[in-house]
């Protein structure tokens, strides 16, 4: 360590006796640096490629920053600063760092020699942290290895250690990237430092497995209320991060309704895996939502060419080998899909480098003619899980939302002040309609954000008891935040406020008879909606907007939940009919109402018949809202956004008897259902306390026979539907020895644990 360093101007290797360990010049050299530093002589300046230099960055190293200035760009003379520094500690410090560096690169080596082993897993053992922590080290380090191995003549060894390798430094990279994108979550509306930790408050949803074999097509709010009464035994539960965990499973498809909780999901999966906690015999994990593969219907592009576009830090990486790395695809939100998904006519497509439509290379993978070894996870409402052929489907889970425990546990944990959280869960309790919905999680954070301001903060007005005081309520409240957060200086304009919520009404009544609960920027601007002013267009709409990895697809919007879609499309249509009377329900024509001035029960039949129409109940929100809407007291909630109709008494009565004349033609129960929810939104409860009334004294014998009317049986059913008792054991003895008793009562067998 004397002569050749005192007189060197630069660092050197020399001070080595040999050049057997290799691996010390890394620690001397910077990256950023601009000079020329010769390492090596003799031997090793002959070497066919650099050695000393292979490291790309000293980052992760320890000791040697104390022999070189990083920030050194020109004068590389650091020794001078050093000179305090004693021959006998010169020679500790390189004792122990000899000691370190032969230790690292011993386990690297070891690392390679499991890599090579035709036993061991595609996977790493080691921890996320080391990954990252030593991704700089081993990259060197594999450099110096594979230099090596060449010159021994071993070059088949060298490039199967370096693909490995490669593949392994690329597992790391991918996971460093999911671990940042996924590890926070926004609830309910997407706000700037609104954003908190997903490890924090993600709470284990209730996910259940089984085949079905039969198609839902009920609407949501329908399925919600059957889920709320199906008996917790007939269901297998399953975790998440168990959904591939027996190998006879490739394709798994997760139902469930809006704002279940399935996206969610979907992102603890990932984070678990990328935080190196679950399904670490993944080697690469590749999430593909369909909101942003919308965005590339119209490119044509290879299967690995489209998982660049998503993952910019895959690009080098040319081919995945799916038999020997266990490889997931996640496409969350089928139902989101604008793709047309034709599996009977798309042609068939085997090679991953061959360019085609994204359409044609989804409905390949999922058929399982491209990376036929893949796993595919799959998320989608139940209307739209049938676009996938059942034969292409190893499993099929749902996910169940919140259980009545989890309701109250939501509200404790949201709200700080248990006082205030029992009040409002004694609340939420005394209406039915409102504690069915909190099965949904953005429902309970929905009703969270209007009670924890309505009593928390002693502001005045009746505590909301429907949907749709509730979701008026919510309105304001959003109108109000908007105004506090863009108009501080000057008092919010009225009209200007009324023009963005039509405008976002209209956005959200047309793509509500689309089925679309996702818009882009065509969207928007079809309703008038300029999009770089969206963000004041009040705080209900939600931005979400897309610049995954690394690429700026474009925008996608959608509203906090489907049901708000549904009241924004509500309060639209009844604003059209209130300030054009125009009703948005019917097809207009020429001469159409041109001799008779249309009024407002007109209005509201009509809409009671669309809701009825629908196969699939997709208006019976929507029905709620607007009926909900028409009367006076909610109204006055909204004064500034409408004006008194002025005639909401007579319009109610007769919207009131025209709804009981609907129920007494026997529609399907859960048309019948939805009816009677639609009598408390009018807050007329006579039909349902008349059957209660019987109910109450035990006199079965009144509620049998052909004393009961068809009215009567769809209000029975309904009353004990919405009882909070649990239904154990449901004796039909009580109420008729018939088969049309049977057939009346079959919803509440069907919601029951067990029958007589």
């Amino acid at each position: 360590m004397e002569g050749k360093r005192s007189d060197s101007l630069e660092p050197s290797c020399v001070s080595m006796k040999s050049d057997e360990s290799m691996i010390l010049p890394v620690t001397f050299r910077d990256r950023d640096s601009s000079t020329d530093v010769r390492m090596m002589e003799g031997k090793r300046s002959e070497s066919p490629e650099p050695s000393c230099v292979s490291m790309k960055s000293d980052e992760s190293m320890i000791l040697p920053v104390t022999f070189r200035d990083r920030d050194s760009s020109t004068d590389v003379r650091p020794q001078k600063k050093k000179s305090n520094i004693s021959r006998n500690q010169l020679d500790s410090i390189f004792k122990e760092l000899e000691h370190k560096v032969i230790t690292l690169i011993k386990n690297e080596l070891e690392r390679f020699r499991k890599l090579l082993s035709p036993d061991y897993p595609a996977c790493t053992e080691r921890k996320v942290e080391d990954e990252e922590d030593l991704h700089s080290v081993r990259e060197g380090a594999l450099k110096i290895t594979l230099h090596v191995l060449k010159n021994m003549n071993h070059t088949d060894l060298a490039n199967t250690l370096h693909n490995k390798s490669v593949v392994s430094v690329y597992q790391a990279k991918l996971k460093s990237n999911l671990r940042e994108k996924f590890k926070r979550i926004n609830e309910g509306i997407s706000q700037h430092g609104s954003s908190a930790l997903l490890n924090e408050i993600y709470t284990e949803l209730y996910i259940t497995e089984g085949w079905s074999g039969d198609v839902n097509n009920e609407h949501e709010v329908r399925q919600i209320e059957t889920a709320s009464r199906r008996p917790a035994t007939q269901e297998t539960p399953i975790k998440c991060n168990d959904l591939f965990k027996d190998k006879s499973i490739r394709t798994v498809l997760t139902k469930g309704v809006a704002g279940i909780g399935k996206t969610v999901s979907v992102q603890k999966f990932i984070l678990d895996w990328a935080e190196g906690k679950a399904n670490q015999d993944v080697f690469f994990m590749f999430p593909l939502p369909f909101r942003e593969l919308n965005l590339m219907k119209q490119q044509n592009l290879s299967l690995m060419n489209l998982l660049h576009h998503f993952f910019p830090e895959m690009r080098k990486l040319e081919l995945i080998d799916c038999d020997t790395y266990k490889v997931v695809l996640i496409f969350d939100g089928l139902d989101e899909c604008r793709l047309p998904l034709n599996f009977q006519n798309n042609e068939r497509l085997y090679d991953v480098t061959e360019s085609a439509s994204v359409d044609v290379l989804l409905t390949n993978l999922i058929k399982g003619n491209l990376l036929s070894s893949t796993l595919l996870w799959i998320t989608s409402r139940p209307g739209a899980a049938n676009q996938i052929p059942p034969e292409c489907v190893d499993q099929v889970t749902e996910v169940r939302g919140f259980s009545d425990p989890q309701k109250e546990e939501y509200f404790r944990k949201r709200i700080s002040d248990q006082s205030l959280a029992n009040t409002i869960i004694t609340h939420m309790k005394s209406s039915r309609s409102l504690y069915i919905m909190c099965h949904i999680p953005v429902f309970c954070w929905i009703s969270a954000t209007v009670l924890e301001r309505m009593l928390g903060e002693a502001e005045s007005g009746e505590i909301p008891k429907t949907l749709t005081q509730m979701f008026t309520h919510f309105l304001i409240f959003q109108i109000k935040h908007k105004d506090q957060k863009y108009h501080q200086k000057c008092d919010p304009d009225p009209q200007q406020t009324r023009e963005s919520i039509l405008a976002l009404g209209k956005l959200a009544f047309q793509q509500l008879e689309k089925g679309n609960l996702i818009f882009y920027e065509e969207d928007l601007r079809k309703c008038g909606i300029d999009v770089r002013e969206v963000s004041v267009y009040s705080g209900v709409c939600t931005q979400i907007f897309r610049e995954e990895f690394g690429l700026h697809l474009g925008k996608v919007f959608s509203f906090v939940h489907l049901s708000v879609q549904e009241f924004l499309a509500a309060f639209y249509a009844f604003l059209c009919f209130i300030f054009r009377k125009t009703n948005v329900l019917v097809e207009q024509s020429a001469g159409l109402n041109f001799f008779r001035k249309p009024n407002m029960s007109d209005f509201l039949k009509s809409a009671v018949d669309k809701a009825l129409q629908s196969e699939n109940g997709h208006l019976d929100l929507f029905l709620r809202f607007l009926l909900g809407l028409s009367l006076e007291s909610n109204q006055t909630l909204l004064r500034g956004l409408m004006p008194q109709t002025g005639s909401s008494s007579h319009s109610k009565q007769e919207t009131v008897k025209y709804i009981k004349e609907k129920i007494k033609e026997n529609p399907s129960p859960e048309k019948s259902i939805n009816l009677f929810h639609c009598l408390n939104e009018l807050n007329d409860h006579s039909l349902v306390q008349e059957v209660q009334t019987y109910l109450n004294r035990g006199d079965y014998r009144r509620l049998s026979g052909t004393r009961l009317s068809p009215a009567q049986w769809s209000a029975l059913v309904f009353v004990l539907l919405n009882s909070e008792q649990e239904l154990d054991e449901f004796d039909l003895r009580k109420y008729d020895r018939s088969e049309e008793c049977l057939l009346r009562l079959l919803p509440v067998v069907k919601a029951t644990r067990k029958a007589v």
